[in-house]
């Protein structure tokens, strides 16, 4: 018999909505007499508790069942162990799970994938050496849109997040960033930074379209000072990854970075780290995910 699965659930993935699918998930993953628990937290806090004590019995996987949210929260308790990661994604955007290969849309098919047991090692980002990521660490106007929808009840989902974004363009200015790459340091007015180890956020925005999660390093996008409307020129194209090479936009990579800018917050795989400056630094293959080949 194979070993066991824990199944991480957030209950209010989608409003909720997703709930109804978490019982033939549970089916998909007991096919061949597996064993499958299922937990919740009641806060983030006690999830995250409750994650941590089932990784250290060594289950076969810690199965994050949401969005990116709760995969980020997932992967505090799996990085740097042996015990692998598994991604139903049950959010909306799901954009780790994309990255790696993991149907977004057909939650019954990601069990599948889980099941077959596959692992693959991946890199993570953590920064201060304290907190994990997976996907994006982002700040500039893109952080600032993230604190404004986090203020706001209405209206539900991606709607909140639009409304914030047409909100912050009427207030935004241009922040002056300091940014360090692997020593080397420069400083510039700009819209937005992006560090990534996996290419999209935001429900599909290819920030830094050509992140891979294996490759032992970060990929940087800077958008430099401009206008609104050439801001919002560019801003469409960020879904396609076509922003890259346009005037203003900036790509960089290295192993360890630093952001700072005054009175901005940073955001990573869609949650709150803190004000900058942070420093983030990828640690090659330690994340082990159940995951297809050639994601």
């Amino acid at each position: 018999m194979a070993g066991e699965l824990v199944v991480l659930v957030n209950p209010a993935a989608r409003g909720g909505r997703t709930l109804r699918m978490l019982d033939p998930v549970v089916r998909r993953l007991r096919e061949g007499e597996r064993p499958v628990s299922v937990i919740m937290g009641t806060t983030p806090e006690d999830a995250l508790e409750r994650a941590c004590m089932a990784v250290a019995e060594e289950p076969e996987a810690l199965v994050a069942f949401g969005g990116d949210g709760l995969v980020h929260l997932a992967l505090q308790a799996v990085a740097g162990t042996d015990v692998p990661l598994g991604i139903i994604p049950a959010g909306t955007g799901n954009d780790i799970a994309d990255a790696l290969g993991i149907p977004k849309q057909d939650p019954v098919a990601a069990a599948g994938i889980v099941a077959a047991g596959v692992v693959r090692d991946v890199d993570a980002g953590r920064v201060g050496g304290e907190e994990w990521f997976a996907g994006v660490m982002a700040c500039g106007f893109d952080s600032r849109v993230n604190e404004r929808a986090n203020r706001m009840t209405r209206p539900p989902g991606m709607a909140r997040y639009l409304l914030a974004m047409v909100q912050e363009l009427r207030e935004f200015r241009p922040l002056p960033f300091r940014i360090t790459v692997d020593g080397e340091t420069r400083e510039f007015g700009g819209m937005l930074v992006a560090v990534a180890n996996t290419r999209s956020y935001g429900a599909g925005m290819r920030v830094c379209p050509h992140a891979r999660p294996d490759d032992g390093l970060l990929d940087v996008t800077i958008v430099e000072e401009m206008s609104t409307a050439a801001f919002l020129r560019i801003f469409p194209s960020v879904y396609r990854g076509g922003h890259l090479g346009r005037p203003g936009v900036v790509t960089l990579r290295g192993k360890e970075i630093t952001v700072a800018a005054p009175g901005v917050v940073a955001y990573a795989d869609g949650e709150r780290l803190g004000p900058l400056p942070l420093t983030c630094a990828v640690h090659p293959g330690a994340l082990r995910v159940l995951a297809p080949a050639g994601f």
